[in-house]
């Protein structure tokens, strides 16, 4: 499973990181620090969390090479902080 991340439209609320802080790393100012994440089997669960907890819906969970979006995205966008 990957999590992907729309890094320009985080505005760094960072519960993604209070949910999974093993999943999500945050930059130095706080926003998501990389828009593509590899997800352990065992840690699915977290990285689930986190998607969800996401108050702009920048995370989508990708399980088989199809985005599932929680929200409006559904690929990262090339935006960087």
């Amino acid at each position: 499973m990957k999590v992907l991340a729309d890094k320009g439209k985080c505005c760094g609320h960072a519960r993604c990181n209070a949910v999974a802080p093993d999943i999500f790393t945050l930059d130095d100012n706080g926003y998501i620090a990389v828009a593509e994440i590899i997800v352990p089997a065992e840690m699915e669960g977290q990285a689930r969390r986190g998607v969800r907890a996401c108050p702009e819906r920048v995370l989508a969970l990708d399980d088989d090479g199809m985005a599932a979006t929680h929200g409006q995205a559904s690929a990262p966008s090339p935006g960087n902080r």
